[in-house]
């Protein structure tokens, strides 16, 4: 069983000049904005840091936040970067461009990177900009890093779609499932064990 500690906020940046020393495995969340990603990060870091705002596309700063995993008596110490949603942004396209830029240039150059989180919403989960997305993380990860699809609002599906999805072995999640399908969701044990897996492969 894992559980967190000493979860905070860190720092904001703009783009990579900014952005903090690395001190510890950094996971990167990224997905398209209302994908759920702030109630998931929360969900993570076992308190409400992560905001979002009432304007997708908004948000333009990448956020850092510290967090302690505890495993029997074991504390490992991870920074959780949640980038910008993408989108639904109204802003010119010299101000996107630039912004596409930023985000790219994090994600190529930053070393501590060890794990790339892309949610997808369940209800869409063949969007392109999704794949396009993917195929990208696909194109510029290294050896020691990793990719973990999440489908978020797993809730919302008809017992059909959740069926078709499971059956492709896809992570699916709900920050509020109701009861009858908690036990066909990953819970909040489950994903930080995933977590681990990925990072550390325990």
């Amino acid at each position: 069983m894992i559980i967190t500690k000493n979860a905070h906020f860190l720092t904001s940046a703009q783009h990579i000049a900014q952005a903090p020393s690395p001190q510890s495995s950094e996971i990167v969340f990224l997905g398209r904005s209302n994908v759920g990603k702030s109630s998931l990060l929360n969900l993570l870091l076992g308190k409400k840091l992560a905001k979002s705002s009432a304007t997708p596309g908004k948000t333009q700063l990448i956020n850092f936040f510290g967090v302690e995993f505890v495993c029997d008596e074991e504390v490992i110490p991870l920074v959780f970067v949640d980038l910008p949603g993408f989108g639904y942004a109204k802003v010119s396209k010299e101000t996107k461009t630039k912004w596409e830029q930023y985000l790219l240039e994090f994600l190529q150059k930053r070393e501590s990177i060890k794990l790339f989180i892309h949610l997808r919403d369940a209800r869409h989960p063949h969007l392109p900009q999704d794949d396009a997305v993917l195929a990208l993380l696909n194109g510029l990860k290294r050896g020691d890093q990793e990719i973990l699809t999440i489908f978020t609002k797993a809730d919302k599906l008809t017992q059909s779609e959740l069926h078709t999805l499971k059956n492709t072995n896809s992570v699916l999640v709900s920050t509020q499932p109701p009861p009858k399908l908690q036990h066909k969701l990953y819970d909040v044990q489950a994903l930080r064990a995933l977590i681990s897996q990925k990072i550390f492969g325990k």
